[in-house]
């Protein structure tokens, strides 16, 4: 009989060790108890806002108008107006043509001299031509409200070309910097900056002009 009690004692102690360890187990692993219940996970209720975003026209050209004050060093400044075309060789790089007109006043001795001219009315007209390579240095998106995406690119340019100024023409160097935005898939609005640098003897002595410009314009892709 002791016999009998020893060994269901001992199965006993068996059961409650084993059920003992794997409670550990479990608490080990999880942390928590093995009988303990999950926790709900909670989800931010949190709303997606749906954004209209403008993409560029599959098409690669891109034609518009510009129109600005170009300052024609030691003329004044006075309104440019013009035109370029584009196009984009790959997302970074675009080429560029462009052509630009402006009228120029009288320089400061004409005016204090009373009367003499350096130019005729026509010889007053300047106009520029030139071919330029682009690189969107900056592009991005730019937000109005909470739901509206308009890509955008900050890019700078260089080019050369020819500008017919007083009966003469003068090799002309381009730089600059604009801003493209779009506000749809085949329109955008441009702000240009942007030196024409060539040398002129004009006034006596040959020396380097500056002739900067500032224009702001609309484009369409095709």
């Amino acid at each position: 009989m002791a016999s009998r009690f020893r060994i269901f004692l001992l199965k006993a102690i068996g059961v409650t060790a084993i059920v003992c360890l794997s409670q550990a187990c479990s608490l080990l692993q999880t942390g928590e108890p093995a009988h303990a219940e999950q926790e709900p996970v909670i989800t931010p209720d949190l709303e997606r806002r749906t954004i209209t975003e403008a993409d560029i026209d599959s098409e690669d050209f891109e034609a518009g108008v510009f129109v600005g004050v170009m300052s024609v060093e030691d003329f004044g400044s006075n309104v440019v107006y013009g035109a370029r075309a584009a196009y984009h060789i790959t997302e970074d790089f675009f080429t560029e043509a462009a052509v630009g007109r402006t009228d120029t006043d009288e320089t400061s001795y004409e005016t204090l001299s009373g009367g003499a001219q350096i130019l005729s009315e026509s010889e007053r007209q300047l106009t520029y031509y030139n071919i330029s390579l682009g690189y969107n240095l900056l592009p991005g998106e730019a937000f109005i409200g909470g739901s509206h995406a308009f890509n955008s690119a900050l890019y700078v340019i260089a080019g050369v070309g020819n500008t017919e100024f007083a009966n003469d023409s003068h090799f002309t160097v381009n730089v600059g910097a604009g801003y493209r935005f779009l506000l749809n898939d085949w329109i955008a609005l441009h702000v240009d900056f942007r030196d024409h640098i060539f040398n002129s003897d004009l006034l006596g002595n040959d020396k380097t002009t500056h002739n900067l410009e500032g224009t702001g314009g609309i484009s369409f892709f095709f």
